[in-house]
């Protein structure tokens, strides 16, 4: 697995076009954008080693996620299949503004509940696979969960002071990294207990 070359500015895209929400919506299409943003530049034969389809539905659906602006091919140095990459750091979906259609909010609500999906059938698999992890990666996994006692103030500067610890870190903007570094996922999720009322 490699990395992006680092050092490339962060690009975050905020998803809020309900047409490009829609051409998002497909567990396989989203599956690759993350694979693209984790592991850097991929041919769609390695995406589908990696994602576990096969070549001709991830050509297919990286030709789609290409026309709607997400990802885009890069140059062949070898005069092979050329690779894709994502062009951005990061996604979010949702609503540009309160004056958003209720479609959009659908839409991105469906977006999410795909990614909350996907990432915890790779938590899974990590937990999984923990224990035959080499000793350093095994001591530096966390599975961690925190029930807190905060105000929404606090709960907003807490996940930006870890937002900023984080983004050095992103392995399609991070230049220098030292060797040994592999691909490793970070999630935070923070939101009010939907237990009280």
């Amino acid at each position: 697995m490699s990395f992006a070359s680092g050092g490339s500015p962060e690009t975050r895209r905020a998803v809020s076009d309900l047409r490009e929400l829609r051409a998002l919506a497909h567990p396989l299409r989203l599956a690759l954008v993350d694979h693209l943003m984790s592991f850097g530049e991929q041919t769609a034969a390695q995406c589908a080693a990696a994602i576990g389809s096969t070549t001709s539905n991830c050509s297919y659906h990286l030709r789609a996620l290409g026309r709607a602006g997400f990802v885009e091919r890069t140059e062949s140095s070898d005069g092979r299949e050329r690779p894709w990459r994502a062009v951005a750091t990061g996604l979010t979906f949702g609503p540009a503004g309160d004056g958003e259609s209720a479609a959009v909010a659908e839409a991105a609500l469906v977006l999410d509940e795909l990614s909350l999906k996907r990432e915890e059938e790779l938590t899974r698999e990590a937990r999984r696979r923990h224990n035959p992890q080499p000793n350093p990666w095994r001591s530096a996994e966390a599975f961690h969960e925190y029930g807190l006692s905060i105000t929404a103030a606090e709960l907003e500067r807490l996940t930006h002071r870890i937002d900023e610890l984080v983004r050095p870190f992103i392995a399609m903007t991070r230049s220098g990294a030292p060797a040994g570094a592999e691909a490793a996922r970070l999630r935070l999720l923070a939101f009010r207990d939907p237990r009280q009322s």
